[in-house]
């Protein structure tokens, strides 16, 4: 009976709402947003059961709502996505020397390929362990393809100790064959690596391990490490394994056949460009 008692005095003002002329000239539109909302305050009770058995009569209401909001939250995070891919575009772009061409990185597989792969990756990232495979795949099926590899150690001391044996690695290795060697071993470890795990990789795979260890604290490896950081972090990259092919930035262990669609992607854009 309260909600029904309700009715009568909402329908009249939500009447004056809909703003025919007669609303237009007798009440302003902050009038009635007043006294509304001076209703529903005063009368709690009565606006809630009236709620209530409203929803109890039409629970579609709720589908509606959820389709609403789900709506809502896709197209936002839609514009959120979209505005980080245009802000890696960019920052692609700006910092293209140091990515692609960096005197501190490791380029594999063709040095003049058609085609340039970027991965930023941690020893101690079980993601990267899984995706060596792709990569590995990917040089052995594509002699065009360029593979340029950053040192990212995100993932604690272990990882800054494994990513400062790999640069002083690439130190003495100019073509990469020794140093893809160790590459392949460490992530292929078993566990965590630690600097031991690192180091025995680097002397299986034949490195000069007194020059190695002093490199390891040179400035070299600190500029290279500084490096890969501030392109990632330019890059809105914070987790590994993550590749940059053309404009655009893949995150996590996309698989073999993402990579080689992109690959194939950017050489038809070449193509088509020429």
């Amino acid at each position: 009976m309260r909600a029904n008692h309700l009715a009568l005095p909402l329908l009249v003002i939500l009447s004056l709402a809909t703003w025919s002329s007669v609303a237009e000239e007798t009440l302003s539109r902050e009038k009635i947003a007043a006294i509304v909302g001076d209703y529903l305050k005063a009368h709690p009770d009565e606006v809630g059961a009236l709620v209530k058995d409203y929803v109890l009569r039409h629970p579609e209401v709720f589908r509606e709502i959820f389709v609403e909001l789900n709506r809502q939250k896709l197209a936002a995070t839609g514009d959120a996505a979209q505005k980080v891919a245009a802000d890696r575009a960019r920052e692609i772009a700006a910092h293209a020397q140091d990515l692609f061409d960096s005197p501190h990185q490791v380029t594999l597989g063709d040095p003049h390929g058609d085609v340039t792969l970027v991965e930023f990756f941690d020893y101690n990232c079980g993601y990267c362990k899984r995706a060596a495979a792709d990569t590995e795949a990917l040089l052995s099926a594509d002699p065009h393809v360029r593979l340029v590899l950053k040192e990212f150690p995100v993932l604690g001391p272990r990882s800054v100790d494994a990513a400062q044996v790999a640069v002083a690695a690439r130190m003495q290795d100019a073509k990469g064959d020794k140093y893809f060697a160790f590459h392949r071993q460490l992530l292929g470890y078993h566990g965590l690596p630690t600097q031991d795990a690192a180091l025995t990789a680097a002397r299986e795979s034949g490195f000069d391990m007194e020059r190695l260890q002093r490199d390891m604290t040179s400035a070299e490896v600190a500029a290279t490490l500084k490096e890969n950081m501030a392109l990632a972090s330019a890059l809105h990259i914070t987790g590994t394994p993550s590749y940059v092919a053309g404009d655009k930035v893949f995150v996590g262990a996309v698989g073999l056949e993402v990579l080689k669609a992109q690959i194939a992607l950017l050489r038809l854009r070449g193509a088509k460009a020429e």
